[in-house]
């Protein structure tokens, strides 16, 4: 396995950590974080994804760099990007932080997505993401930091940036699925 393949793997296994951080009582208390109160479990997790996120940004890198690129870099990479975006929408969520119908709509995006690729898998066909798609994860990945640091950065100014930044990120996802799913109808017009 190579070094951008390690890295994606890397980021799977920060969603368990992640998820404790999140969902178990730990009673830590609240701390004061760019002037707004927060509960530490919500910074630390917040933290976390973040940082989970950022090795997209670095595995991509670094397979493009030295030419590490693979179909199973391919393939695992946006398999972590829904599994950890899913992980924290579903946590957002259970905090109350995010209408249910909103990540309803992105969750099933991301597996009528992975449906058609295995689709195309079964076709001989491995399609990287499309600048659209990776838009898409990075909107999702600003609206969620954002939703988890309780929209902290904005707060003092009273501008609901996380809001606006979910439903834009809710936009781009139904927009690049619609685009995957037009760009790739052969292989379902092909289907009997």
């Amino acid at each position: 396995m190579n070094l951008p393949n390690k890295i994606t793997v890397s980021r799977i296994l920060l969603i368990p950590l992640f998820l404790i951080i999140m969902l178990v009582p730990f009673d830590w208390g609240n701390v004061a974080f760019l002037g707004a109160e927060m509960p530490v479990a919500h910074l630390i997790g917040g933290l976390i994804f973040i940082l989970a996120s950022a090795t997209d940004w670095v595995d991509g890198y670094y397979a493009r760099k030295y030419n590490l690129v693979t179909n199973m870099g391919k393939f695992l990479d946006p398999l972590a990007d829904k599994l950890l975006v899913s992980a924290a929408l579903i946590v957002l969520v259970e905090l109350g932080y995010a209408a249910s119908w909103i990540v309803i709509l992105i969750i099933s995006r991301e597996f009528a997505v992975t449906g058609l690729r295995l689709v195309l898998a079964g076709e001989g066909e491995v399609v990287a993401a499309n600048m659209l798609g990776k838009i898409k994860t990075w909107a999702q990945i600003v609206a969620i930091s954002a939703l988890l640091l309780h929209n902290v950065i904005f707060e003092m100014i009273s501008i609901p940036f996380a809001d606006i930044a979910l439903w834009v990120a809710l936009f781009f996802t139904l927009w690049s699925g619609w685009d995957y799913f037009y760009l790739n109808r052969h292989v379902l017009k092909n289907s009997k």
